[in-house]
């Protein structure tokens, strides 16, 4: 687990890390699939968010869904997720 680090312009690795008080800044953060990140009490400033392997392929199949009229099931999935509620 990274606790209160600063990452300045530099590429982070994101699959199965921990990050707590930490500060990312003109990072670029790459998650590629595998177990999501875990981030307590972190900023972020002028992150590039990179998403590579697994994960651009799930987003690819999450447009497709969305673009066939599915935009209703590609949010309640991510109401699911997230625990939202509303």
């Amino acid at each position: 687990m990274q606790t209160t680090t600063i990452f300045n312009h530099e590429t982070i690795a994101l699959d199965g890390e921990q990050f707590s008080d930490c500060e990312f800044r003109g990072c670029r953060m790459v998650y590629r699939g595998g177990e999501p990140p875990r981030f307590q009490a972190c900023a972020f400033d002028a992150c590039e968010w990179r998403f590579e392997d697994a994960a651009a392929n799930t987003l690819a199949h999450l447009k497709v869904v969305w673009g066939a009229a599915g935009q209703a099931q590609v949010q309640a999935l991510i109401k699911i997720i997230t625990g939202a509620t509303r």
